[in-house]
């Protein structure tokens, strides 16, 4: 398990950016529900954010593009206004261990074995 922040190190109805060992990703919490994703707008394979940790519209409902505003669903990553509108984020997998901290799910040999 690769550990990237504690629960409460992100707020509700925000987001935070990683760099992590598989490479930029992206955190965003709605109210009590943790979503992850690869920090990469399907469009152009470019980071989402141009400035740090801000991922979200300012309504802070949809997940946003800063290159050419794509929208994205929080829940599902689903591409619903923009240039790559169909296409999906991709989602990171992770689990909330014992002590509260979200763990990035890494099933790699090589990777895991960075992670130790």
């Amino acid at each position: 398990m690769y550990v990237l922040c504690s629960l409460d190190a992100l707020e509700s109805n925000s987001s935070k950016g990683f760099q992590s060992p598989l490479g930029p990703i992206f955190a965003v919490r709605k109210k009590k529900k943790v979503y992850l994703y690869a920090n990469e707008c399907p469009h152009m394979g470019i980071n989402l954010e141009w400035v740090p940790d801000q991922f979200l519209d300012t309504s802070k409902q949809l997940i946003q593009c800063a290159m050419h505003g794509a929208q994205f669903l929080i829940k599902t990553g689903e591409c619903i206004h923009g240039p790559c509108k169909g296409q999906n984020l991709r989602p990171v997998p992770f689990e909330i261990n014992s002590q509260n901290e979200i763990c990035l799910q890494i099933t790699t040999p090589a990777l895991a074995e960075q992670t130790q």
